[in-house]
Parts: C-alpha cells; sequence; structure tokens
C-alpha cells in the first residue's frame, strides 16, 4: 500500500474514532461503562495524544502539544477511575483532536528529509502502528458502548423467534504433523508477531467453524455452568464470584428466551451465528464439555492461513496456551506493549471480531487478555 493510500486509512480510523464520541453529551463522554474500560472522551484523547508523541515528540523532537496533556493520556500515569473526571469538556476536546490531527496529516503528507530518515518513518512503520493503534481503540470503544447498552437494558424485549440448543457439530479439517511457518511480516507486525517462526505441529483436527449461538446453549442447558469437573479451579472460582450463567451479553425476556444487548441494543440471537461475550474460563469449560478442547494459537494461525477456517473474523477466538514472546522477541517501538502481559496471566486471542478494523485481522496479530476478561466480543474454536 503506497504512503497516500496509508494516510488515508489514517483519516479513515481517525475519524471512526471521532465519530463514536460525536453523539455524546459532555457527561457521557466521562463515564466509565465498565471497570475494565477508560471513558470513551479518554479513549479519543489517548489515541490523538499518542499520535503526536510519536510524529511530533519522538521523530521531531517537539513536545509543545504533547507535555500538557502527557499525564492525562499516559495510561500508567492517570487510573482509570479518575480519568473522566479529568477529561476537558467534549467541545474543547473535539476542536483539540481534529486540530491535531490535522496538522499531523499536514506533516505527513509532505515530510521533511529529516522526518523520512527517522528510522520509525522507514517503510511507513509509523502510519502502521498509528492506524492499527487507532482501530484497536475503536473496538474497545465499541465494548464500552455495548456495556452502556447493557447497563441501559430495562426491558421490555419480547423475542419472537427462539433460538433452540444444538449439540456441537463435529465438522473439523485434519492437519497433518509437519513444519510450520507461523508470525508476522516488518513493517506491519506488532513486536509480539515478530520475528517470524519455524514451528513443529504433530497431528491434529481443528474445528472448520467457530462455536455457535446455538450449540453453546446447548452446553448451558445441560448445566454446564453449575458442573464444577468441567471448569477449572481458577475457572469455578471466577464463575462463582462473577455469578456466571450465560455469555456477558446475553439477556433473558420474560418467556426466558435469550436475546442479546448491542451497541445499537437489545436484538433477536441468531443459533446460528458465532458465540461471543465468554472468557477464557467459560471457553475453556465449553471446550471439555464438548471432549475437546482450544487450539494453541499456532494450530490455529497454521489452519487459518491454509484457508480451512470458515467464520475467523466474527469473534476473537481464546486460545489455549498464555501469551508468550518468540524466540528472538525484541520490544518495538516500546517496551510497554506486550512485555509486560508475557506474565502467565493473560492469554492469546486469534482472528478479530465484527468490530474489528481490517488493519489487524490478519493470521499472524496476537491479542491477550487475562482469563477473566468477557467484554471483548470473544469466542472460542474447537480442536480434537
Amino acid at each position: 500500500m503506497s504512503s497516500a493510500a496509508l494516510l488515508n486509512e489514517l483519516q479513515l480510523a481517525q475519524d471512526l474514532v471521532t465519530a463514536l464520541l460525536e453523539p455524546l453529551d459532555d457527561d457521557s463522554q466521562r463515564l466509565q461503562y465498565h471497570s475494565e474500560l477508560s471513558p470513551l472522551g479518554w479513549h479519543l484523547g489517548h489515541c490523538t495524544y499518542t499520535e503526536c508523541y510519536w510524529l511530533q515528540e519522538i521523530v521531531l523532537q517537539d513536545n509543545r502539544y504533547t507535555a500538557p496533556v502527557e499525564t492525562l493520556y499516559t495510561p500508567a500515569r492517570t487510573p482509570k477511575p479518575e480519568r473522566g473526571r479529568l477529561l476537558p469538556p467534549l467541545d474543547a476536546l473535539l476542536q483539540w483532536v481534529l486540530s491535531m490531527q490535522a496538522m499531523n496529516r499536514d506533516i505527513l503528507s509532505a515530510p521533511s528529509p529529516d522526518l523520512l530518515q527517522h528510522p520509525l518513518m522507514q517503510d511507513d512503520y509509523l502510519l502502521h502502528f498509528l492506524i492499527q493503534h487507532y482501530s484497536q481503540h475503536y473496538e474497545t470503544m465499541l465494548s464500552a458502548l455495548t456495556q452502556r447498552a447493557l447497563h441501559e437494558d430495562s426491558g421490555p424485549f419480547r423475542v419472537t423467534t427462539p433460538f433452540t440448543p444444538v449439540q456441537p457439530i463435529t465438522d473439523s479439517i485434519s492437519m497433518q504433523p509437519g513444519h510450520y511457518r507461523v508470525g508476522g511480516r516488518a513493517p506491519v507486525a506488532c513486536d509480539n508477531e515478530l520475528p517470524a517462526q519455524q514451528v513443529m505441529l504433530g497431528p491434529y483436527r481443528i474445528a472448520r467453524n467457530p462455536v455457535s449461538n446455538a450449540e453453546y446453549l446447548a452446553f448451558m442447558d445441560d448445566a454446564g455452568y453449575s458442573t464444577q469437573s468441567l471448569w477449572s479451579d481458577a475457572g469455578w472460582q471466577w464463575r462463582t464470584q462473577a455469578m456466571a450463567g450465560s455469555p456477558d451479553h446475553w439477556r433473558q425476556d420474560d418467556a426466558g428466551h435469550w436475546y442479546g444487548s448491542g451497541v445499537r441494543g437489545a436484538y433477536e440471537l441468531d443459533g446460528s451465528d458465532v458465540v461471543h461475550g465468554l472468557s477464557h474460563h467459560e471457553a475453556s469449560a465449553y471446550a471439555g464439555w464438548a471432549d475437546a478442547r482450544l487450539p494453541h494459537e499456532h494450530q490455529w494461525e497454521v489452519a487459518c492461513r491454509l484457508h480451512y477456517l470458515e467464520q475467523t473474523g466474527r469473534a476473537w477466538e481464546w486460545c489455549h496456551n498464555p501469551f508468550f514472546p518468540y524466540q528472538g522477541f525484541q520490544a518495538f517501538p516500546y517496551d510497554g506493549y506486550s512485555t509486560p502481559s508475557f506474565d502467565n496471566r493473560h492469554y492469546t486471542l486469534r482472528g478479530g471480531s465484527f468490530h474489528t478494523r481490517p488493519a489487524i485481522k490478519r493470521a499472524s496479530f496476537r491479542n491477550f487478555h487475562e482469563p477473566c476478561k468477557r467484554h471483548i466480543f470473544a469466542g472460542l474454536r474447537l480442536v480434537y
């Protein structure tokens, strides 16, 4: 993709994130709709600050516009519960965002020789980085808007076409043992996708499709949430404390039929659609119930590269393995993106969701979350 096309992609990413704030009032932009999620206004300010930080402060050595807002928009400096009250008024935030974005696009549209020589500008790396950063926050903001819809769901919503449980369908692809390539390519790949690896995989069978709503309902109806033997010790403790009994965004109408609640409010669930709203604990329990397991992320990536997997990108798919550094890993462009999560407490997800932007929907992209997180549009696919 040319630099001009990447600039268009950057502007689209900026516009999409900014547009999520435009319908809100000042109070709404400050609210924290989930304990794990920042206020919507903070996400927009943070994305714009990050853009200014790398382009202006790091590449051009000019911190005039970043220094005044550094404390607010640096995640480690301001805890999530404090971010909302510290935000500027919404009109002022939008004015600052639009002016900074326009300034940065002008700089990138007519780059100086010094700018082009900076290592971060080689092969348009910084453009790829910023597009993907906006894309990740765009999806996180939609998670927050989904949580707002759940909080505001006061009913009544009546399901007109209830879906029924379906036993898991064993439609799988047999993978032969051998050496396979995994990992990404510069300049698009994130640091945790590099360097590309050769991995040895034994024979395995991986489901052609992710688990559906109807299949997951069969697990629920078979007392999956109350059968302790299906859960790990940590998973059972989480289930008990969270009082979980269904995917995060599922609700029941007066007749006991399940429906979903999303960004646009309540809607009818399609039993054939891919289930999401699951923690790693729930995904693992379902896999055990189905006499299967979650895939290792490399099993998933290899099957995806060979175009054997259907419906990738409908829901993030939890993998069995903790998030880990590839052999030869080097943090880039900063330590804080991947390195803190190589702690055996984060698990990998692959594929993307229906809210994931194309910039990060690639076979090698590695999402990662703690196993209790279920607000992230995540489901699962089985391995046998």
